[in-house]
């Protein structure tokens, strides 16, 4: 089961790259569609966060393991602040890669949360 959490930073993840790939094949620098792309994988690892919090209290607790959820979930916050601090320090077209990889390991991430969340194997 992909819930709605999953589909939000799924949609960040998806813009952040897109935006990094285009950008570095045009040969640009980190831009602020760039950052923000990343910005929006931070804000939507954040909703997801918040809901892991509250969702326990309203009965829908994790089928699979609390630390390992939450060691995905503290990277998954990370990722994105440190791109976006390697783009302020690397202007070149490279860091827009980095970026991108930001939204591909996001989606990543919170796949395998949400697998964790429910339960299950692949699509579970």
């Amino acid at each position: 089961m992909w819930d709605w959490n999953f589909w939000v930073v799924f949609a960040a993840g998806a813009v952040c790259t897109v935006a990094g790939v285009w950008f570095a094949l045009k040969n640009h620098g980190p831009n602020d569609v760039t950052m923000g792309g990343a910005g929006l994988v931070l804000l939507a690892t954040l909703v997801y966060a918040v809901a892991a919090v509250v969702r326990p209290a309203a009965g829908d607790h994790p089928q699979g393991s609390v630390p390992e959820l939450w060691a995905y979930m503290l990277t998954a916050l990370v990722l994105p602040v440190g791109g976006v601090w390697w783009a302020l320090v690397e202007r070149t077209r490279w860091s827009n890669l980095v970026l991108a990889a930001v939204g591909l390991v996001g989606i990543v991430m919170a796949g395998r949360m949400n697998q964790i969340w429910y339960g299950g194997g692949l699509g579970g």
